[in-house]
């Protein structure tokens, strides 16, 4: 038996200025199954993709195996350093597909329907963040994202290249579409307790609505265990509901238990989960 990649059509450009094809995937020149491979550049990097994976015929035979492993060699003929697959929560078979082939899950894609402004705890406060300490806030947020995308797999190049600052701020905390706040306790201190960066209309659901993402969430050390990470995003659900936005979403990192814990108490489900490895 052989398993081979043709392609379904023509390659075209992305957006984001890479390049992406869809295969047919052969077996003995019988089609079983398709998949899409993409490559997007990351700074001087390009980073593959495997999508739309599917096996038509023969389920349990390793097509599906052997179709990765052929779209991991297209990749690298791309010159992509790293490949990601980004698979649904619900699709526990491809998980384990992508284990058995070497691949670390890395983050979890959360989301939430707002249906009411939730209340925040007593004596607390949010206001607009400070810009005068804005960029080094963001300085170091980006700092700690990138050594986090290190401890997910990442090379310290690779980190580098996907880890961002504030370059969708152009106009700091006052950016239109944005929520940028600080929370302040009920002690009255003038130090707050943490921050957040919302992006309001950061892209839009299938049926035309936007949807939220949460770009930062920190609490500040000397206030952490305290449940300021709830009241957070208690913050952002109710600026994104008097924003007119009903969805919101994030990504968290898989080690981060603490997180996710949080995250699911707060009613966020799972919808993908990426894996990753090196090429």
């Amino acid at each position: 038996m052989t398993t081979t990649l043709r392609p379904e059509g023509p390659e075209s450009p992305t957006a984001a200025g890479g390049r992406t094809r869809r295969w047919r995937i052969l077996t003995n020149g019988h089609q079983v199954g398709a998949l899409r491979t993409t490559a997007t550049p990351w700074g001087s990097q390009l980073w593959g993709e495997i999508s739309e994976l599917e096996i038509t015929e023969g389920l349990g035979r390793g097509r599906g195996t052997f179709g990765a492993l052929a779209a991991e060699e297209v990749l690298r003929g791309w010159n992509c350093t790293r490949v990601d697959v980004k698979i649904p929560d619900t699709a526990p078979t491809a998980r384990a597909l992508a284990a058995v082939l070497g691949y670390t899950e890395r983050s979890l894609t959360l989301s939430k329907r707002l249906t009411a402004a939730p209340a925040l705890p007593p004596g607390v406060t949010a206001r607009p963040f400070e810009e005068p300490g804005l960029r080094a806030w963001l300085d170091r947020s980006t700092a700690d994202y990138a050594r986090s995308l290190v401890r997910s797999g990442l090379t310290e190049e690779q980190a580098r290249s996907r880890a961002v600052g504030g370059q969708q701020l152009p106009q700091g905390a006052a950016t239109p579409g944005n929520l940028v706040s600080s929370l302040y306790g009920p002690d009255g201190g003038p130090e707050p307790c943490g921050s957040i960066w919302v992006d309001l209309h950061m892209t839009d659901l299938p049926g035309g609505e936007p949807l939220a993402w949460v770009m930062v969430v920190e609490v500040s050390p000397a206030h952490r265990g305290r449940g300021h990470g709830r009241t957070l995003m208690l913050l952002a659900e109710r600026e994104c509901l008097a924003a007119g936005v009903r969805d919101l979403g994030l990504n968290v990192f898989a080690d981060n238990e603490v997180a996710v814990r949080l995250y699911d108490s707060l009613g966020y489900q799972v919808v993908n989960r990426l894996y990753g490895k090196q090429l």
